[in-house]
């Protein structure tokens, strides 16, 4: 089902050191309920059924309720809120959420331990309060899909986060590697790691999801890295087609900008089994750690 990625504010009440959109806050102010309406319909006519209110933080909108009435209007099967979780610390507005037709949530937990994901997300109790209102969603019985962005900081407790958001039943995991812009980019020596060192704890990370039974995927991470977990590639197993309506611009398909503009790749990986079916890794990754880390499989 093809979904549309609508991003209705620029502003947070987080400041998370591995933020890829931090600069947009100081140049665009939040849309207009007539400006999200406007998007909804024509999403809507571009075969979108299935919709994304994200970024920044979309629950600080004072109209975000009224959008998801309309576009439940506009007959979207599947309405998702990507947060940073903070706000629902308010049971009445999640409860509201709910009976306007949010299908799916998807809060940010990146770390299993309080204290580094509050330092990272500069947000005290943040972390205490995501896992609080996990519970309480599993109480309202919501679909729950949890993202967690991989960093130097947070990679040895992957294997700790997965064990707890398992026996708490969340419905969805990934594990999203770091995209090195903004934020992330001006921190980058403190925040982004090498994906060889991290992959041993992400596939124990996985193995543990799946014990669980529970879908669980990475993002940003190729093939060559990932052997005997193929299946857990999201961009190759679970993205659905998607459109992009951000501050600047529209995207038609993030799949292909994603191939053409922001993944990296090397005249060598051509000789690769996997090549045309590999997203590889983000240009400015390799801009750090280079190509070594990477090789061709030949099966």
């Amino acid at each position: 089902m093809k979904r549309a990625d609508v991003k209705v504010w620029f502003a947070c009440n987080n400041k998370c050191l591995f933020c890829v959109q931090w600069d947009k806050r100081f140049h665009h102010k939040q849309r207009t309920f007539e400006e999200i309406k406007k998007i909804l319909e024509d999403e809507y006519i571009s075969w979108c059924r299935g919709l994304v209110f994200t970024w920044w933080e979309p629950t600080i909108h004072k109209d975000l309720t009224e959008s998801i009435k309309y576009a439940k209007k506009l007959w979207y099967s599947q309405i998702q809120i990507q947060s940073n979780w903070r706000t629902f610390a308010n049971l009445e507005y999640v409860k509201e959420l709910i009976s306007a037709w949010v299908t799916e949530f998807w809060p940010s937990i990146h770390w299993f331990k309080s204290e580094t994901h509050d330092t990272l997300v500069w947000a005290p109790w943040a972390w205490a309060e995501v896992v609080e209102w996990i519970k309480n969603l599993k109480k309202l019985n919501q679909i729950i899909i949890i993202n967690s962005v991989i960093t130097k900081k947070n990679y040895t407790e992957i294997p700790q986060l997965s064990l707890l958001l398992a026996k708490l039943w969340v419905s969805q995991f990934q594990f999203a590697f770091v995209h090195i812009l903004w934020s992330a980019d001006k921190n980058k020596d403190e925040i982004v790691p090498q994906k060889s060192l991290a992959m041993p704890y992400i596939k124990k990370g996985l193995d543990i999801w799946k014990k669980y039974w529970i879908i669980c995927m990475t993002e940003a991470i190729p093939f060559c890295l990932m052997q005997w977990y193929e299946w857990a590639i999201a961009e190759y197993n679970y993205m659905p087609e998607t459109t992009v309506v951000d501050a600047e611009y529209r995207t038609e398909s993030y799949a292909e900008y994603r191939w053409n503009e922001w993944k990296s790749k090397r005249e060598e990986c051509k000789k690769c089994s996997k090549f045309k079916i590999c997203e590889w890794p983000w240009k400015e990754y390799i801009e750090i750690y280079w190509w070594e880390e990477f090789r061709i499989i030949n099966d």
